[in-house]
C-alpha cells in the first residue's frame, strides 16, 4: 500500500499508508482542519544505450554552455561588422565594378560551338 503525504492549511504534515482506492482524507488529524494531498516530484534517470550524456544537467555543462555562446556571440557581432564593411565599401566602388567585368559573351577567345566545324573540305 501507498504512503500518502497531507498538509492542512495550519501546517501540519503527516503521512498515512492507504490503498488506491480509498478516499482522500479530508481533515487533519491533530487539528481537524481541512487538508490537501501533498505532491512530490519523481526522480528519473535515464540509463542505457539511447540516451546521451548532455541529457543531464550540471553546473559544469552550463558553464560550458555559457563560453560557448560569449563565443557565438563574438563570431556573429565580429561577420556583422565585416558583412557591413564589406556592404560600405561595395557602395562606394559600384560604378567600377561592372567594367571590371569581362562578360563572356562578347570575347574574342571564345571556342566556337562544338556543332559547328571551323575546317572547310578539300
Amino acid at each position: 500500500m501507498p504512503t500518502y503525504e497531507y498538509r492542512c492549511e495550519n501546517g501540519h504534515l503527516f503521512e498515512v499508508m492507504q490503498r488506491m482506492t480509498d478516499e482522500p482524507i479530508t481533515a487533519c488529524e491533530t487539528c481537524g482542519a481541512p487538508v490537501q494531498r501533498v505532491y512530490h516530484p519523481i526522480a528519473v534517470h535515464f540509463k542505457g544505450k539511447g540516451f546521451y550524456n548532455t541529457d543531464y544537467g550540471t553546473a559544469k555543462r552550463t558553464r560550458e554552455n555559457a563560453a560557448a555562446a560569449e563565443k557565438g556571440a563574438d563570431k556573429t557581432a565580429d561577420k556583422a561588422a565585416a558583412k557591413s564593411e564589406a556592404k560600405s565599401a561595395d557602395k562606394g566602388s559600384s560604378g567600377s565594378s561592372s567594367a571590371e567585368k569581362p562578360s563572356s559573351s562578347g570575347s574574342s577567345d571564345s571556342k566556337p560551338a562544338s556543332g559547328s566545324s571551323s575546317t572547310t573540305k578539300k
